[in-house]
């Protein structure tokens, strides 16, 4: 019925008019709208713009869309956008290819480790800082790009200072390259490749580009922090613009006293602005899953105790393991009658924006990862906010319209904090970023030209990491072929490491599996109210061997499940119930669903490095080994007292209670992490051979007579 298809057809049309005007006029209404013509501009004058915008300015999705209507993609160029989180840089280009009007991959694309979802025909690419670095090293000019954006650059993430140290060395090469012959050979102030060696390949073992002819490469650095000085100075002073975020007038109340109980305090403060102040939700900062869970669990003891009218108080988490489908719950309008308040950690700092905020708590504390190079232990540590945070947390409140901020601290400690968060490269094992820039050719790590110089025994100790792994050699330079293939996987570098090895003891597939598995967050998801089931039901996948290896039974069981469901039904519905089965079963099914993206791609990456995939079967013996020779400074010895010894620092730690060897008789052990949290532990286990250490690495181990 030729009329039927036509009023559907109609229909379809109305609603893309009604979308397409309805996402023009959110454009329009955005800050940034305003000063679309003098940024351009400003790009156009500028090789190097600062942009200062608040979070909710639109700089993100917009500034991209600007530039390419400008005409910076002219010459086939692209412009690529950095993200410190995978999350935002999906996220952001789902939108912004809504925005143009175009399927997902096409002019608009995304690229994230593990997942490219570009085209040719790409022009605005949204990427983590990582994949970046990655793409340098086959591309040092990064001559595809004519625009490179690091945005929220004042997170001060690890890649981002070395992504920005390496932008700025890949600008000036390209300044010059404009201006010199085909046959002119650079040597960058950095070191990084840019000369012949070794008849014609580069140290990183990549065939050197001539330099082409390119044109000067303009880089935006994108901060929602006020401060742009720093970012102006390190860049030789470049210019730094403001744009005005959305922000209505939020009040800041101050606590008398500083708080001795910071749990109580929130808890007592949540239940003061539901009961006596107007409609709007809560947005509670807290340190981590554990605080968050303490949290609920008093709201809803204390919520009972209120008359039935005031119970309507829904209690939200929001953290980083949390399964996906909870964590979008917080972008659900509560009930009519009914208040939000979400516990969050600082992911809805700037990663998320939550509609319907009106009040913020905020204890003045945030967990961060630290690392000391004397002792190898990495530590999660609470520590202050910085201030930046402390405005990012209160904005919160304004987004929408006026609000309040509850922090947790006298006036008098605000005044105290630091400016800006400590960054990264401060605080970190740095072995990875020493192990990329070595295949960026930069050989001299000390005086590699950081924004902010790292710890120079933190150096020390990281190439010392790598020379026992046999990365580098004694001049400091990737060995071959071990180094070159540890930089061509996009892991840490034990990892890495660890699969090289496992192609020659016969059990590559599982330690693909085992490195898929390591590479992302919590596996189980196990909610308090169901603490004794989840147990139970874990149990069922425990090996006696360790952690390693009941990872890589939940792998082949949820593989098993697949392909049964797959034989009766299709594709989508066998992945619905594999939902389910991951429900049933304590599993984090967007854990799982990443890890078997991982293996994918790493399994890709080691085929086209030749390395032999080959299974061990059910004779997990030869995995255990393998683990024991890659993870060999990870290697524990149990103590009277029931506590273990690290080997290579002496430390003593315990086996963390959600290991499945909690309570091992295991005399010797590897572990992948040690944390420090109240107490010194460590995390995913297995036991091994004492003897086995100075047989596979005897660079480290040796037996006494």
């Amino acid at each position: 019925m030729p009329s039927m298809a036509t009023g559907n057809n109609n229909n379809n049309n109305n609603q893309f008019v009604n979308r397409k005007n309805k996402i023009d006029q959110q454009r329009k209404s955005l800050p940034i709208a305003s000063v679309e013509k003098r940024l351009v501009e400003e790009v156009r004058k500028n090789d190097t713009l600062i942009i200062v915008g608040e979070t909710g300015s639109g700089k993100t999705t917009q500034l991209p869309q600007y530039l390419f209507n400008g005409g910076f993609c002219r010459d086939g160029g692209i412009i690529g956008i950095t993200q410190p989180r995978r999350v935002a840089a999906v996220t952001v280009a789902k939108r912004v290819a809504e925005e143009c009007g175009v399927e997902l991959g096409q002019k608009v694309g995304y690229s994230i480790r593990f997942e490219d979802v570009t085209s040719m025909s790409t022009r605005i690419k949204y990427m983590t800082d990582g994949l970046l670095l990655r793409e340098a090293l086959l591309d040092p000019y990064l001559s595809r790009y004519s625009v490179i954006v690091v945005d929220e650059a004042h997170e001060r993430t690890v890649q981002t200072d070395v992504l920005l140290g390496l932008l700025k060395d890949v600008q000036k090469k390209r300044s010059r390259s404009s201006n010199a012959s085909n046959n002119d050979h650079v040597k960058s102030n950095n070191g990084a490749l840019v000369k012949e060696e070794n008849n014609g390949q580069t140290s990183s073992g990549f065939k050197q580009q001539l330099v082409k002819k390119l044109n000067p490469l303009k880089l935006i650095i994108m901060s929602a922090s006020l401060d742009a000085r720093g970012f102006s100075e390190y860049f030789s002073g470049a210019k730094a613009v403001h744009v005005q975020g959305r922000q209505f007038p939020v009040d800041i109340l101050y606590t008398a006293q500083p708080e001795t109980d910071c749990l109580d305090a929130a808890l007592v403060t949540i239940l003061q602005i539901h009961l006596d102040e107007g409609p709007g939700d809560i947005l509670v900062f807290l340190s981590g899953q554990e605080e968050i869970e303490s949290i609920e669990s008093l709201v809803r003891e204390n919520l009972k105790k209120l008359p039935e009218a005031k119970q309507k108080l829904l209690i939200l988490p929001l953290f980083s393991s949390l399964p996906s489908e909870k964590q979008m719950k917080v972008f659900t309008p509560a009930a009519v009658g009914f208040r939000k308040v979400i516990l969050a950690t600082n992911i809805a700092e700037t990663s998320v924006t939550i509609p319907g905020i009106k009040y913020v708590i905020d204890p003045g504390l945030v967990k961060v990862r630290s690392y000391s190079p004397d002792s190898g232990i990495e530590s999660l540590i609470v520590v202050k906010t910085s201030k930046a945070q402390a405005l990012q947390r209160s904005g919160r409140a304004g987004r929408e319209g006026p609000g309040k901020c509850f922090r947790l601290y006298p006036e008098s400690r605000f005044e105290g904090l630091d400016d800006s968060t400590v960054p990264e490269i401060k605080r970190c094992n740095l072995s990875n970023v020493i192990l990329q820039l070595s295949a960026l050719g930069v050989d001299d790590i000390i005086g590699f030209d950081f924004m902010e110089k790292p710890d120079r025994m933190a150096v020390i100790k990281s190439l010392e990491l790598l020379y026992l792994l046999g990365a580098l050699t004694d001049e400091k330079k990737l060995s071959d072929p071990i180094g070159h293939q540890m930089a061509r996987l996009p892991l840490e570098p034990n990892d890495s490491k660890a699969l090289i090895l496992a192609s020659q003891f016969g059990c590559l597939e599982e330690m693909l599996i085992v490195v898929s598995m390591l590479s992302v967050e919590s596996i189980f998801y196990v909610p308090r109210e169901k603490l004794e089931e989840s147990r139970a039901v874990i149990k069922s996948f425990s090996s006696p061997d360790g952690d390693h290896l009941t990872l890589l039974n939940v792998y082949r069981a949820c593989l098993e499940f697949l392909e049964k469901n797959k034989t009766e039904n299709s594709n989508d519905k066998a992945e619905k119930n594999l939902r389910r089965w991951c429900k049933d079963n304590f599993i984090n099914n967007r854990s799982l669903k990443h890890a078997r993206d991982i293996y994918k791609q790493i399994r890709e990456n080691v085929e086209r490095m030749g390395l032999k995939i080959s299974s061990c079967g059910d004779d997990t013996l030869q995995l255990r080994r393998c683990l024991a020779a890659s993870y060999f400074l990870n290697a524990a010895l149990k103590q009277p007292d029931g506590t273990f010894r690290v080997l290579a620092n002496g430390q003593i730690a315990e086996v963390h209670p959600t290991s499945v060897l909690r309570r091992t008789k295991s005399e010797c052990i590897i572990f992948y992490n040690l944390v420090q949290t109240t107490r010194n532990y460590v995390r995913n286990v297995t036991r091994i051979d004492y003897l086995w250490l100075a047989e596979l690495a005897p660079q480290c181990y040796a037996l006494k007579d």
